[in-house]
């Protein structure tokens, strides 16, 4: 079969990939959200890319998730649902900021047993491995959590990951726990940040310029800089 992609097509598939399980709705907001029949033209765009098999989907969930063809879930697994959290804090930054160098379930330690983050990125300048939790766990399952992120602090392997910047020292990143629930844990070598979203963690760092921009004028929050103490 001959057909051509276009580029449009080639990112859809490699955000696919990239996040694993991805909705319609997502597709609408990042890919099709300038056209005027926006839902309508990325279910044309999707239709297409499934019946040339390179993507699958899942129509147990309403609008239809999208999956990439070599995925290893099955269309009814609980993991979608967690991909589908990771992607949609990626979102939450995407309103401020697109956050570069994504990685979803990340493994930095490259083995079993160490850290396995759902998300790294660097957003508004500082790297953050990111926690989502979305049960509710023990203070001392949470706290073994941040003791991995401590031996590999100690360990200095962090140092050499293939994001840290060539011009200046290596930083490790903060950890950021997404959950609605606040745990007792602590660490006096890593920063741990805990906050139900990404809007939140924006008005917790707003900068107070910020802050009496918007008592003045109400500005939009999209406007907000985040700039975090990584020392």
């Amino acid at each position: 079969m001959s057909f051509r992609l276009s580029q449009r097509d080639k990112d859809i598939i490699g955000f696919i990939n990239q996040f694993r399980a991805v909705d319609r709705d997502s597709l609408v907001e990042l890919f099709f959200r300038q056209l005027k029949s926006s839902v309508n033209a990325c279910n044309s765009v999707m239709v297409r890319l499934y019946r040339l098999g390179l993507i699958e989907r899942t129509q147990q969930y309403s609008p239809t998730v999208y999956l990439p063809v070599e995925a290893k879930i099955k269309k009814n697994s609980q993991k979608i649902l967690h991909f589908l959290s990771i992607l949609d804090i990626y979102k939450q930054m995407c309103t401020y900021s697109a956050p570069k160098q994504v990685i979803v379930e990340d493994k930095p330690t490259g083995r079993k047993g160490g850290i396995e983050p759902d998300l790294f990125c660097i957003f508004k300048g500082s790297p953050f491995w990111i926690e989502i939790q979305r049960n509710q766990y023990s203070e001392q399952k949470m706290q073994e959590k941040i003791n991995l992120y401590e031996e590999f602090f100690f360990s200095d392997e962090w140092k050499a990951l293939h994001w840290q910047p060539e011009d200046r020292a290596a930083i490790f990143p903060s950890v950021m726990l997404i959950t609605p629930v606040r745990y007792a844990v602590n660490s006096n070598h890593i920063k741990i940040i805990q906050v139900a979203s990404i809007y939140e963690l924006m008005e917790k760092y707003k900068s107070p310029n910020q802050q009496q921009r918007e008592t003045k004028t109400k500005a939009n929050t999209s406007s907000s800089v985040i700039r975090i103490n990584l020392t």
